[in-house]
């Protein structure tokens, strides 16, 4: 089957933060320090070659970039600065633009300043919808579950459902589109070389909340330091997002403090509040390989949590304290940043990592399953990997 180079694609990549690709000879070094190269995966050295050749269609067929977790050894041992991490990580989010049927995750990462509108319009749009619902039907004076409340409780669990419903929406079809590209493809597909078992999804299922978990499989770098910062960024973020998503009512009750809900809120703020700032200490400072090249994403997605929890935090006080009217204005400023980070940045921006890399680990072991149509397995025998 003739195969079709893109001698473009490095310069396509570039807007999505590669750098010095061509400066690659491929002498190895990348490969033998990480430590998730192995057979059938050899990266990031496998992908640097497919980008140097123009493979546009094995890479966005690929699941090494999300095997990667840009520990940064790879680009620290490059004898030729060709930035082998950034550009596992720039592949990341061409990836995310490739699942995208809406395009909007393209228009995000190839053209910053559009992000940056979107996310200003969507938080405007919030904050005066949410005034004008506030001031039409409730007091100002009055917060979460109180009679007349401003915003009351039971209306923003409501509106965070349908929330939840619109971000699926985007991602579930982004997930089906991965899995096409990277299994069903070369199973189903008209060109199809190989085949599968279904009985290997089921074996391979457990990795999916595993994985998700914990992260283990970034405790296998040689740095732990930046493993147990991303667990407990990502753990946070969880705790927080069932809290809202559950036990909003609880979490806007008081101005007692529920602690059977407030002790998980208060332990994944500070979590929340200390990586955040961790990460950007890092990206400001540029003395860790992985925070020497920025892309504008990485900063939307930094800044918009750390107003969110911020600003969350304050209302929190606010309430506590017996100030409802100011509790209130901080909610709607609270809200202002969670809507466009959940609407925009999950499904279409760096959040999408949550649900793409352990969706590419649990693929990456069904993979192993994989027979090429050519071969022929006994009845009960074991398949042999294809690659």
């Amino acid at each position: 089957m003739a195969i079709r180079a893109n001698p473009k694609l490095i310069d396509d990549l570039a807007l999505y933060g590669a750098q010095d690709v061509q400066n690659c000879y491929h002498c190895g070094n990348c490969s033998a320090m990480c430590p998730f190269s192995k057979e059938p995966y050899i990266l990031p050295r496998r992908s640097m070659r497919n980008l140097q050749m123009g493979l546009e269609k094995k890479l966005d067929g690929s699941l090494e970039p999300w095997l990667c977790y840009y520990c940064g050894e790879c680009s620290s041992e490059c004898p030729r600065d060709a930035e082998p991490g950034e550009t596992m990580m720039s592949l990341r989010r061409w990836l995310t633009a490739r699942y995208d049927f809406t395009g909007i995750a393209r228009m995000f990462y190839r053209h910053p300043i559009s992000e940056i509108i979107a996310v200003l319009m969507v938080a405007l749009l919030t904050g005066v919808g949410f005034l004008l619902v506030g001031f039409l039907g409730g007091d100002i004076n009055a917060y979460g579950d109180a009679p007349n409340a401003f915003l009351p409780s039971h209306g923003i669990h409501i509106f965070d459902w349908a929330l939840a419903g619109v971000l699926l929406a985007f991602l579930l079809p982004n997930c089906a589109r991965m899995w096409w590209f990277t299994l069903g493809r070369e199973t189903l597909g008209k060109d199809r070389r190989a085949h599968l078992p279904i009985s290997a999804y089921f074996k391979a299922l457990y990795l999916l909340p595993l994985h998700f978990l914990t992260q283990r499989k970034y405790a296998q770098c040689e740095h732990k330091r930046p493993w147990a910062i991303h667990l407990v960024l990502m753990l946070s973020y969880v705790t927080m997002l069932v809290l809202i998503m559950f036990f909003v009512g609880e979490m806007a009750s008081g101005p007692t403090i529920d602690w059977r809900v407030h002790a998980f809120g208060y332990a994944a703020s500070v979590g929340l509040l200390g990586t955040v700032v961790w990460a950007l200490r890092g990206r400001v400072k540029k003395q860790e390989v992985q925070y020497q090249h920025s892309h504008e994403s990485d900063w939307m997605f930094l800044v918009l949590l750390l107003v969110v929890v911020a600003t969350g935090i304050v209302q929190h006080v606010m309430h506590r304290v017996g100030l409802d009217a100011a509790a209130n204005i901080s909610y709607v400023i609270h809200l202002m940043a969670v809507v466009p980070m959940l609407a925009l940045e999950v499904p279409f921006s760096k959040w999408a990592h949550l649900a793409y890399r352990p969706l590419g680990l649990y693929f990456a072991q069904v993979r192993t399953q994989e027979v090429p149509v050519e071969a022929k397995v006994p009845s009960g025998a074991t398949a042999a990997p294809a690659r």
